[in-house]
C-alpha cells in the first residue's frame, strides 16, 4: 500500500485514569501497516498518569514512546503539549484522525468550548473545524450535568464520544482482554478495524428460531 494511502493519526493522552488504554492504542497503531505516522501529545497530567499507573516516569519525553512499547519506534513522534505551533495545530497539515485516550473532563470542556490553550485541545479543535474524525475516550464517573452537556456539545460539533466502558459479551479472562476489545472498538471508529476484534453475531437461540 502506498504511503499516500496510509493514515496519519494523532493520539492525545490526558490525566484521566486509563494509562493502559493509551498504551494499548499506541501499541496497535504502531504495528498497523495502514498507519504511516503517529503524533503523540501527552499533557503534564498524562505524564503523571503513566508514572502512577504504569510506573513509567517521563524523564526525557522523546524516549517515552519507546518506554511505553518496550522497544524503539520511529513511527511515533512525541510533540510537546505546549507547542501550539506544531504541525498538527494547523488544518493545512494532513491528519486523518485523532484519539484522545483517556480524555479528562477538563480536556473535554476545553474541546467543547473551543478553548485551544494547549496542543491537545488545539489539535482536537482542528479536527472538528476540518471535519475530520475525532474520538474522545472520556474517563470519569459519575458524570455531572456539566460533563454531559460538554459531551453533547462536542458530539454536535462532530466528535465521537466513546466512554471507557468495558464490554463483557466476549467473555474476557484478563484485564488485557477488556482493554484490547475496547481499543479495537475505538480504532474501528477511525476506519482501522482490527482482524481479531470480537464481533457479536447474535445468540444461538435467536439464530435457531430464525432457521
Amino acid at each position: 500500500m502506498p504511503d499516500t494511502l496510509k493514515q496519519v493519526v494523532t493520539v492525545g493522552v490526558t490525566g484521566a485514569s486509563g494509562a493502559l488504554l493509551a498504551q494499548k492504542a499506541l501499541e496497535l497503531l504502531e504495528r498497523d501497516s495502514r498507519v504511516a505516522r503517529i503524533h503523540l501529545v501527552v499533557t503534564e497530567a498524562g505524564q503523571r498518569l503513566f508514572a502512577e499507573e504504569l510506573a513509567i516516569a517521563s524523564g526525557d519525553l522523546k524516549q517515552l514512546p519507546g518506554r511505553l512499547l518496550g522497544r524503539p519506534t520511529a513511527k511515533i513522534e512525541l510533540l510537546p503539549n505546549k507547542d501550539i505551533g506544531a504541525s498538527i495545530a494547523s488544518g493545512s497539515y494532513a491528519v486523518d484522525s485523532m484519539i484522545v485516550v483517556p480524555c479528562s473532563m477538563g480536556t473535554l470542556a476545553a474541546i467543547a468550548s473551543g478553548v485551544s490553550d494547549d496542543l491537545v485541545s488545539r489539535a482536537a479543535d482542528v479536527m472538528l473545524k476540518e471535519n475530520r474524525k475525532l474520538v474522545l475516550c472520556v474517563r470519569d464517573t459519575p458524570f455531572s450535568r456539566i460533563h454531559l452537556e460538554n459531551m453533547v456539545r462536542a458530539q454536535q460539533a462532530g466528535a465521537v464520544i466513546m466512554p471507557a466502558i468495558p464490554a463483557f459479551y466476549h467473555h474476557p479472562q484478563t484485564i488485557d482482554d477488556l482493554v484490547t476489545q475496547y481499543i479495537f472498538r475505538v480504532l474501528a471508529q477511525i476506519n482501522l478495524r482490527q482482524e481479531n476484534m470480537y464481533r457479536w453475531t447474535g445468540q444461538p437461540s435467536a439464530k435457531k428460531a430464525e432457521a
